[in-house]
């Protein structure tokens, strides 16, 4: 399989992605610019985090407009996965492909730290290394990680079972003591309707190897490599 990663001016997580992908992984990877139009050879595409645009306006206002994104509505359309991480969530939702939208933090203060989340749903190819109801920890970084959405929307992504993780305490509890940056609902990450897009506030690629304190973002991967054909085996 092939990875493709999105860069846009203020992009800083492009390359810890790919620190992933092509290094630990051992999988083809490509850097894409934001103005390329042409992404059809890569099965699989990464929004990663950082400050596009440097967060003008609106953190993903200006990045939603990028010559690329058009191709990755139609990558999206396909049935082709992508995954949106920190700010490529904030991309996601800019541009219609996830609902709902992040703003500042609870308490307007930038969040750096690793938290519980639960996995409420192992039945994608993101998440089917993982146990339902797992708790997993991850790193977060973000100053507008707070998921919002109106009532309607919120309904519609219970019914639709659009929640794929939550902010949860060290046995799992969902209540505002565990959530870090007042998210409607505990919401760390949402998918879309079918299932082949998914944007997620923490990194699972800062969670991969030992020695960045944990290695539990490495399932995430490794169930996408094995949705589509692909093995962990010796990486």
């Amino acid at each position: 399989m092939k990875f493709g990663i999105l860069v846009f001016p203020g992009s800083n997580c492009d390359r810890d992605v790919a620190t992933v992908t092509s290094g630990i992984l051992r999988q083809p990877t490509r850097l894409i610019w934001h103005t390329e139009t042409d992404i059809s050879d890569c099965d699989t595409i990464i929004v990663p985090g950082g400050f596009s645009y440097g967060d003008y306006l609106r953190c993903g206002a200006i990045a939603r407009f990028a010559p690329v994104m058009r191709s990755l509505q139609e990558h999206a359309v396909k049935g082709k996965y992508i995954i949106g991480i920190c700010n490529g969530f904030q991309i996601l939702t800019e541009s219609g492909l996830l609902p709902g939208a992040l703003v500042r933090n609870r308490d307007l203060h930038f969040i750096c730290d690793r938290v519980p989340l639960r996995v409420e749903r192992n039945d994608l190819v993101f998440t089917e290394k993982y146990q339902q109801q797992q708790i997993i920890a991850l790193p977060i970084a973000h100053g507008e990680g707070c998921y919002f959405a109106n009532a309607d929307t919120l309904k519609e992504l219970e019914d639709q079972n659009q929640i794929v993780f939550r902010y949860c305490d060290a046995i799992g509890n969902i209540n505002d003591e565990s959530n870090p940056n007042g998210s409607l609902a505990n919401i760390a990450g949402i998918c879309n309707k079918q299932g082949n897009v998914l944007g997620m506030m923490p990194h699972p690629e800062r969670a991969v190897e030992g020695i960045l304190g944990g290695t539990d973002g490495k399932a995430l991967f490794a169930g996408l490599m094995e949705g589509l054909g692909g093995s962990l085996v010796n990486a």
